[in-house]
């Protein structure tokens, strides 16, 4: 019997001895897959689903041009922009009638893209992210590509915080599109 009890004993200690990594450390499979796992942890972060659409902030009303009878807003509170470049908002388009659709899309400046992540109905945000598809001015979407070319993405470069792509919402466009500021990748000072 001690012989049994000495030798669970010496097992319990050895499996002890064994693993000199503290509790964060990662395990052969985790730093093999690193990189996976990253993407991973940004795709989630990026689908994340802003406040429920009946409660927005502060609308900001954008011109798309005299080609529509609607009005198109952005709710500043939902404007974002990650470390990869994707603008993401809640994009409120208003029917004559006072109907709304509302869209959480997101911008991808680089590559002149948008995706809808969700649709807003009932209170609620629902549906599956749609796919990234190219921006084309000349398709019935062209608040995309309003949004992109004169406010959040200019010269193809993603804007650098809310709080600018709010300014560029509020005073008509962004000020490198206006040519009010020389934009200092193009030459300008």
């Amino acid at each position: 019997m001690r012989a049994s009890t000495a030798t669970c004993l010496a097992l319990v200690l050895l499996a002890a001895c064994g693993t000199s990594k503290g509790p964060d450390a990662k395990s052969d499979w985790e730093k093999a897959h690193e990189e996976r796992l990253a993407a991973s942890e940004r795709a989630a972060a990026a689908n994340a689903i802003p406040t429920p659409p009946n409660q927005r902030g502060e609308l900001i009303e954008f011109s798309v041009g005299p080609t529509t009878d609607f009005r198109f807003f952005i709710d500043a509170q939902s404007l974002s922009v990650d470390n990869e470049g994707v603008v993401r908002y809640v994009l409120v388009a208003r029917s004559p009638e006072g109907v709304e659709n509302v869209t959480f899309e997101g911008l991808k400046c680089e590559t002149d893209e948008v995706r809808i992540y969700a649709l807003g109905r009932d209170g609620a945000w629902t549906g599956r992210p749609g796919d990234w598809r190219k921006i084309d001015a000349r398709s019935a979407t062209r608040w995309h590509y309003e949004l992109s070319r004169n406010f959040f993405c200019p010269q193809r470069d993603p804007i650098a915080s809310a709080k600018e792509g709010i300014r560029a919402l509020r005073e008509g466009g962004h000020p490198y599109i206006k040519g009010q500021v020389a934009d200092p990748r193009l030459g300008g000072r």
